[in-house]
């Protein structure tokens, strides 16, 4: 195709076998995807587009990733506030007929759907790093490193001491949007007789996020770059199920939430969906 499409926050230029998203670096553009700067998808990547109303006169353009071809939307793990997702295209409602070619024309050259057996678009650049609440994490390809802060990190961590992870040793990454309640970034580790505390706090593989600490723009692309580097570490890879939290555990959770709901530091959306997540962990 070869031809660019300009929305208000990125622009995608379609070719034979990829399409180019380049992002805004504005003000109103927001930071994950300033973050990631571009990215070249696949067509093999992607299994269908959709183009739908958008919000006070827009219309929003979406390619749909397929599960597992992206490791950036693996981490995510369906996490993402609508504006920060990295498929979607706003433009001025009156582009919708030209919005409309555009997508006709990229759905005609998709070809695959369902899961990809492999990630098809490239994970962010290495080395990279980020301040959570109690440590910085670092990742320079082969190794994930977190170094405690001694104002943050749990007596546990201390403990333990300062943790590096080679990615050989790992089986995954679990991440928790730091925009909800107790967002953390986890690595799994291969050992099956390795049992991770449930609480992040408590685990020395695991960083939690605060107030200005793992904000997305750099907790996700880190979370991506890491489970890429493990997924390409060997095909055997396999999921490592998180520990049972203790009832009592949950219990004191859901009370603190409470504490925080009555307080208005929670809303009630945000104090129904944790408690239910919680109450899954039993």
């Amino acid at each position: 195709m070869g031809d660019v499409l300009a929305g208000f926050n990125g622009a995608w230029e379609f070719g034979s076998d990829s399409v180019l998203i380049r992002y805004e670096r504005g003000i109103r553009t927001p930071k994950l995807l300033q973050a990631l700067g571009e990215r070249r998808v696949p067509l093999a990547a992607l299994q269908g587009v959709t183009l739908t109303p958008g919000r006070r006169g827009t219309v929003v353009l979406r390619a749909e990733p397929r599960p597992g071809a992206d490791p950036l939307m693996e981490a995510a793990a369906d996490q993402l506030k609508e504006s920060s997702d990295p498929y979607r295209l706003v433009l001025p409602a009156e582009r919708e007929t030209l919005a409309e070619y555009y997508a006709d024309e990229l759905r005609a050259l998709l070809t695959e759907s369902g899961p990809a057996e492999r990630h098809l678009v490239a994970p962010p650049e290495v080395p990279m790093s980020f301040k959570a609440y109690d440590a910085k994490a670092s990742f320079d390809g082969t190794s994930v490193a977190f170094r405690w802060f001694w104002t943050g990190a749990s007596s546990a961590k201390w403990k333990a001491g300062d943790q590096s992870f080679r990615i050989s040793d790992l089986a995954g990454v679990e991440w928790r949007s730091p925009e909800v309640f107790e967002g953390h970034l986890r690595l799994l580790r291969r050992e099956g007789g390795v049992r991770q505390p449930a609480q992040p706090d408590q685990d020395p593989a695991a960083v939690v996020f605060g107030l200005g600490y793992g904000p997305v723009h750099e907790s996700l692309p880190f979370a991506a770059a890491v489970l890429a580097a493990v997924r390409r570490a060997g095909p055997e890879v396999a999921v490592v199920p998180v520990a049972r939290r203790d009832p009592a555990d949950v219990a004191e959770r859901i009370r603190h939430l409470g504490e925080l709901h009555r307080a208005g530091l929670v809303t009630d959306e945000e104090f129904s969906v944790k408690k239910a997540e919680l109450l899954a962990e039993l």
